[in-house]
């Protein structure tokens, strides 16, 4: 399968890395038709844009939803509030929904969660994406754009993988802000550039395409780099980022 059609696969059928209840949903039970074997994009290529635009196609051909809005600019007095990802019509309680997606990968240091290249944290995307993104289908400016939607219900999907360093002594709390993590979706392995060489077997490479769902047959093999990160898999499909020894400070 390609690339797409596999991480498509894995989006409808993953869970949330937040333990599922009323916010935090997965798309599981939207029994998706599967996506085209030829299917292709031709969007904005980081890994952001392609996860939205697969979430979006699950949604269109559920049989259940249908997709009202997609990516909603909104302004007021020429300052740019944000953007909405999704507005949903469940047509099983006919409700509208606020969906806002995201797929993250975030490596544990000293009790807090790092995305790779360091400015991202969990905790503080986590803050936002509740205190900001999805409240803003209940600002008046969602209202006085969009009178006839009325937002009945909030979601937040967001997927990926937590990672912890087996060389380093650290318990990997259960919580963030107060939310259960999912524990299946901490399954991940990072070190640091030094530490590299403890790594039992080599490193396949990972395009972001397939950073959730790891390697295909062509895959090559990858080297640790002194200077930047690098995603790899193992041959056993353990996955890894190996950081500089500077991560997260630089």
């Amino acid at each position: 399968m390609s690339a797409l059609t596999d991480f498509y696969n894995w989006i409808t059928t993953s869970p949330n890395l937040i333990e599922h209840d009323e916010v935090f949903c997965d798309l599981r039970s939207l029994s998706p038709l599967p996506l085209n074997s030829d299917a292709i994009y031709q969007g904005n290529s980081r890994l952001g844009f392609v996860y939205q635009h697969l979430c979006t196609q699950a949604f269109e051909s559920s049989p259940h939803y249908k997709v009202l809005l997609e990516e909603v600019q909104l302004s007021e007095q020429g300052k740019t509030l944000g953007a909405i990802d999704l507005i949903i019509a469940n047509q099983l309680n006919q409700h509208i929904e606020h969906w806002e997606v995201a797929v993250k990968f975030y490596l544990l240091h000293q009790g807090v969660w790092y995305g790779p290249n360091a400015h991202d944290q969990l905790d503080k995307k986590l803050h936002r994406m509740l205190s900001h993104q999805l409240a803003m289908s209940n600002s008046d400016v969602f209202r006085q754009q969009y009178p006839e939607l009325n937002v009945d219900a909030h979601h937040l999907l967001m997927q990926g993988r937590l990672y912890i360093n087996p060389f380093h002594d650290e318990q990997p709390p259960n919580h963030c802000l107060g939310h259960k993590l999912n524990s299946s979706q901490m399954n991940g392995y990072w070190c640091y550039y030094s530490q590299a060489d403890q790594i039992p077997q080599a490193l396949y490479e990972l395009p972001k395409v397939r950073w959730a769902t790891g390697k295909d047959d062509h895959a090559k093999q990858i080297k640790p780099n002194r200077d930047r990160f690098i995603h790899g898999q193992t041959a056993d499909g353990q996955f890894w980022f190996v950081v500089p020894d500077c991560w997260p400070n630089k």
